[in-house]
């Protein structure tokens, strides 16, 4: 944290490989030291004008993403983020929406992808973890993670190039947010753990503390579905237009592609990353019983891939 003369604390945090200057504290991020600054986030009034938003809206300066109850976003060229939050709203809600709907537009604006996925290291590659919700995307990625493999990402995976082309994963927000059911089944209880959003039933569970990770090429995206009829886990690879679709899909926010005018590229991207990354569906029972035989077909997958 910083104290400028006159003005508001200003914090410097590390996201998404972004270095983010806030006048809102996030605990939720690593910290960061603020020599370049890729995002600025800031309280503002945004007037009236912007009231009767729906959801997302394209203004001259980038965009408005309205959230009832909780604020209004404006999100500028993919650089800043003025934060408006309604009276009394509660400021754990703000921070979810600022760091998900409102940053996943934002990363949109950049020209990044971001997934709906959760990341872990394993053997020094990301492996996403994508699907619908309640697919168990979080479930599967905290047993990976306190089977002592890093978390990278929580629920948005970001995906960029690097200067080879070779895709990659940045580091985002080093917590899992766990339902109760699965905080339980991993053997911790509710006690000391925030909700992630007031009145759900979810909760931050932050990961192992020390240096924040560090981009890792991506080497798998799971694709979880449920195995219908059959008590077994298969994995399929995808290829072609299904590999596509299924990456398409799974973009994390990514009805705000067409509002941001930005659909050709985000295809481009798209058909650049399913050439260069495996995508696989992943078929289990949708039962808790279920999770570590996944774990353990994922494992032996990546382990015979990497042979």
């Amino acid at each position: 944290m910083t104290d400028l003369p006159g003005d508001r604390p200003v914090y410097f945090y590390s996201l998404f490989g972004l270095t983010v200057r806030s006048e809102m504290e996030l605990p939720e991020l690593h910290p960061a030291d603020g020599a370049e600054i890729d995002v600025d986030i800031r309280f503002g009034d945004l007037g009236p004008e912007h009231s009767a938003v729906q959801e997302l809206a394209v203004t001259g300066a980038g965009a408005v993403l309205h959230v009832p109850k909780i604020a209004r976003y404006g999100i500028e060229q993919g650089c800043r983020i003025l934060v408006d939050p309604v009276e009394g709203a509660s400021p754990r809600n703000v921070r979810l929406f600022l760091l998900g709907s409102a940053f996943g537009a934002l990363l949109h604006q950049r020209g990044l992808m971001p997934l709906h996925a959760n990341a872990v290291v394993v053997g020094g590659r990301a492996i996403a973890f994508t699907g619908a919700s309640g697919a168990g995307k979080s479930t599967l990625a905290s047993l990976f993670h306190d089977r002592g493999y890093p978390l990278l990402s929580d629920d948005v995976c970001v995906v960029g190039f690097d200067a080879t082309g070779r895709p990659v994963a940045h580091p985002g927000i080093p917590h899992m947010r766990l339902w109760r059911d699965s905080l339980e089944r991993s053997g911790r209880t509710t006690e000391g753990f925030e909700r992630a959003l007031d009145g759900r039933d979810k909760y931050n569970v932050p990961a192992r503390r020390g240096a924040a990770p560090a981009d890792m090429p991506l080497g798998a995206i799971f694709v979880l579905k449920r195995a219908e009829e059959v008590q077994r886990v298969a994995i399929r690879r995808l290829r072609g237009a299904e590999a596509l679709n299924a990456v398409l899909a799974n973009t994390y926010r990514g009805r705000y592609i067409a509002v941001l005018g930005d659909t050709q590229r985000h295809w481009s991207a798209s058909v650049a990353l399913v050439g260069k990354v495996p995508v696989l569906e992943l078929e289990r029972p949708w039962s808790p019983d279920w999770f570590a035989p996944t774990l353990d077909a994922v494992r032996a997958y990546l382990d015979a891939d990497a042979a």
